[in-house]
């Protein structure tokens, strides 16, 4: 763990995000008091899986692709 303080980080900031993006815990003091931590954002990515909802469709209506009442004059 590497702690600077607030000037420090300011002239270093750069350094420092390239500290926390290689995995290196960087904490920021103020009068030698830590009062935050610079630390990468992670990227939620969901990937869809074929099939993954199988199972979980529990009821689908008989007229289900039937057009519906407005859409009458154009069948």
């Amino acid at each position: 763990m590497s702690q600077f303080n607030i000037a420090e980080a300011k002239s270093h900031f750069s350094e420092l995000v390239q500290k926390a993006l290689t995995g290196e815990e960087v904490v920021i003091a103020r009068d030698n008091k830590p009062i935050l931590k610079l630390v990468p954002v992670k990227e939620k990515r969901t990937v869809r899986q074929p099939g993954s909802a199988k199972g979980k469709i529990l009821y689908v209506a008989p007229d289900f692709d039937e057009p519906l009442g407005d859409f009458a004059e154009y069948r």
